[in-house]
């Protein structure tokens, strides 16, 4: 099944570091190119930004990685759909977490609601090094909590994917799925589309707690009588 997503469509691909947004995010554009619809892949400025630059941004270069971002976002939806492999959001957590400054939030969240569909990708990979964007394992449970208490307090609904590979990128299809049959996403970032109502992910597959510790059970019990 095939989503119905409208030209000016957002999806967005929100996570901690590590956890596999770059690859989902290639994977869902590349989807729905095959499916005939028009996906632009918006890559992450802030790697972009790092690589170019040999360093970590400072505080007072946040606001316009986010800026950039959400403006790189912003055109790619004016010729289709597009794929967000992170948003001005994840800037916006880092810099409240490593500099203790809040003040990106207003904006990111701004932008964000205006996106048809927020997915979170699972804490379930193994971490991974990747150069000057990596802090560590440690830090990625904090940011996965700021991620969902902004989302939260914005009301902004959100499905959380998990799974590896190919079981990851079905996770997600599905949650699209489920998204455009509950609703017609319209958004178009831009134009003054409306944010999207609440919707939900499949089941265990959902940002419910209790559905995402069933999960997660789940995984541990695979792996357990894989090996």
């Amino acid at each position: 099944m095939t989503p119905s997503l409208s030209a000016g469509c957002v999806i967005a691909v929100l996570g901690a570091e590590s956890t596999g947004k770059t690859e989902l995010a290639r994977a869902l554009a590349t989807r729905l190119a095959q499916r005939g619809i028009k996906a632009t892949l918006v890559p992450e400025y802030l790697r972009e930004w790092c690589e170019r630059e040999a360093r970590t941004p400072r505080p007072d270069e946040q606001a316009g990685i986010a800026a950039e971002q959400t403006r790189r976002i912003a055109d790619a939806a004016r010729h289709g759909v597009a794929v967000a492999d992170t948003t001005a959001l994840m800037t916006a957590v880092y810099s409240d977490m490593l500099f203790d400054d809040p003040s990106l939030y207003a904006d990111a969240l701004a932008a964000q609601s205006r996106y048809a569909m927020t997915l979170l990708t699972a804490l379930d990979l193994p971490w991974v090094a990747d150069g000057l964007q990596r802090d560590g394992p440690h830090v990625r449970e904090p940011v996965d909590g700021r991620v969902r208490g902004a989302l939260g307090r914005a009301g902004i609904p959100f499905a959380v994917v998990h799974g590896r590979g190919p079981e990851r990128l079905m996770n997600a299809w599905t949650a699209l799925n489920l998204a455009t049959q509950a609703e017609a996403p319209t958004s178009r970032l831009g134009t003054g589309g409306d944010a999207p109502t609440g919707w939900r992910g499949a089941c265990d597959k959902c940002s419910d707690p209790v559905c995402e510790h069933r999960m997660f059970t789940d995984l541990l019990h695979q792996r357990a009588s894989k090996g």
